[in-house]
């Protein structure tokens, strides 16, 4: 069984060497294990570094484009490298690399397709009490979405399955973290989690410059896979906003024209009923639009069905 541990660098020239010195040379179950360093763009000479301390594979993005897509990236070529699981690492040294074995077991052992290494989030003495705050919250509604137990859904320490792999497709360009459990859980794939240690902080995150873009950013994305993944779900809520507001419009004007004793004659609630009658109208287009979008999310799971035999056939392996 072959283990590709991957990294996704931009500009890690510094932290790189301490990542690779905590990975593992060997795991029970695990015949090879190799790494390979994503070059995300950088403008130090984290290539060169990688090369120094012969890393066995170093696939250069050629420029920045994000964490998303070098993410996916390292997975297709891990694939492309007879990978049979792919564990994911940051290059900040963030994640306690003694704790991949942990993290590759119930993979290696055939009781998950996704296993996520959960930080201490309430004992993390680097995290403010606003970011644990954020973070459970986060996690709680990520699990609400995805259908999935994961107690630390932004965490970037996982490991995956050759058939994880396989049915992997990231359109999110902010990160890969929440889609991929959103992914996970609406295609039957199996996700645990353990408990992993963390390291001292190296540098600041370079995903969000201050926690209130982590949160419009998180916020953006979680709406975004929402809509993608369960359009029928989140159209119907806002129909039934739509339509709620409608039929309370309604009632005011049923009551005020035929119930009450003394209505005001004088009165024609027109503008009432026009503004009701809009909302009406996007009640019922909320409606079509998530029927729509189901239909959509049809084809497109289909078509990622198409996908992942077509990488079955090009990898060379079932």
């Amino acid at each position: 069984m072959k283990l590709i541990i991957q990294i996704p660098c931009f500009n890690e020239a510094k932290t790189l060497p301490g990542v690779i010195r905590d990975l593992p040379r060997s795991l029970p179950g695990i015949s090879q294990i190799e790494y390979l360093v994503i070059d995300d763009g950088s403008s130090d000479n984290t290539v060169a570094v990688a090369h120094e301390l012969k890393v066995h594979h170093v696939l250069q993005l050629g420029s920045n484009r994000g964490l998303a897509f070098a993410f996916s990236q390292g997975i297709r070529y891990a694939l492309d490298q007879g990978a049979d699981i792919v564990v994911n690492t940051d290059g900040d040294n963030q994640y306690a690399g003694e704790d991949i074995g942990v993290l590759v077991q119930p993979v290696a052992e055939g009781k998950a397709d996704i296993v996520v290494g959960c930080r201490p989030i309430k004992a993390h003495k680097e995290f403010s009490p606003a970011k644990k705050l954020l973070q459970l919250m986060g996690s709680w509604i990520m699990r609400k979405i995805s259908k999935t137990d994961v107690k630390d859904a932004p965490s970037g320490f996982r490991a995956f399955s050759r058939e994880a792999c396989l049915r992997m497709f990231i359109y999110s360009r902010f990160s890969y973290t929440m889609e991929t459990l959103i992914q996970a859980g609406n295609s039957n794939l199996r996700v645990q989690s353990v408990d992993i240690r963390v390291n001292p902080k190296t540098r600041e995150s370079r995903l969000f410059r201050n926690i209130f873009e982590h949160i419009y950013k998180s916020a953006d994305t979680i709406i975004r896979m929402f809509i993608l993944y369960r359009p029928g779900r989140f159209f119907l809520w806002i129909g039934n906003i739509f339509n709620l507001a409608a039929a309370v419009l309604g009632g005011r004007f049923t009551y005020l024209q035929w119930i009450t004793d003394h209505p005001d004659k004088s009165r024609t609630y027109i503008p009432s009923l026009i503004l009701l009658a809009i909302l009406a109208f996007w009640g019922v287009m909320s409606y079509m639009i998530g029927i729509l979008g189901e239909l959509l999310k049809f084809i497109r799971k289909q078509n990622e069905e198409i996908l992942a035999n077509q990488r079955r056939d090009q990898t060379g392996k079932s």
